[in-house]
């Protein structure tokens, strides 16, 4: 299993992570990205999943480094 974790409190709202996985994230109407279906623990937006599939290169992408993943 692996978790895509978002501290959202980062994020500027760039886009770039619905852009490219658009499967997971999604803008808001506070102009910050969304993780679907996530979960908040610890302060922190968590989802866990069987394959980080493109969590990755939205992580990569993110100008500000709120999205993190671990396998």
């Amino acid at each position: 299993m692996a978790k895509v974790i978002q501290e959202r409190e980062k994020c500027v709202g760039c886009g770039a992570c619905a852009a490219i996985c658009p499967k997971y994230w999604e803008m808001s109407g506070d102009g910050k990205s969304r993780l679907k279906g996530s979960n908040v623990v610890e302060g922190k937006h968590v989802l866990v999943l069987e394959d980080v599939e493109c969590n990755k290169d939205a992580a990569n992408a993110c100008p500000v480094k709120c999205i993190m993943v671990e396998e």
